[in-house]
């Protein structure tokens, strides 16, 4: 528990904070070395959230364990965004070399009975970004 309040506390929010920008700059970005730049930032954030879930999930399906918990509704909340840029932005975020337990999460995550309802769908978020 000490190593998911530590994560959730310490590493999460400022590696969060830079997120979303970061994601958002991929698609603003005027030349391919500033959508290189962005897509850097990403990774590496997506890299300690894929090192976060190691620690706090100790095996289990969530961050907390078995059962969906708040870190995970907190990072849940990024994931269409992400599928968005990947889709908008013509590049990978995601992928099982990199990332296998974040994408086998995400998974998880959008298909629980508690969630899959109120997914937004790609479209509208697209059609949203688009504004």
């Amino acid at each position: 528990m000490v190593v998911l309040w530590h994560s959730i506390i310490f590493v999460a929010p400022p590696a969060l904070v830079g997120f979303f920008p970061a994601l958002a700059g991929i698609l603003k970005a005027q030349s391919k070395e500033a959508k290189a730049e962005a897509l850097e930032q990403v990774k590496a954030v997506l890299e300690l959230l894929e090192e976060a879930l190691k620690d706090c999930g100790k095996g289990g399906a969530f961050c907390g364990g078995e059962r969906i918990g708040y870190v995970d509704i907190a990072f849940g909340s990024y994931g269409g965004w992400v599928s968005v840029v990947e889709s908008m932005g013509e590049v990978k975020l995601l992928d099982e070399e990199r990332s296998l337990g974040l994408v086998g999460w995400a998974e998880r995550f959008c298909s629980h009975e508690a969630v899959k309802d109120v997914m937004p769908e790609m479209e509208k978020l697209i059609k949203f970004a688009n504004k």
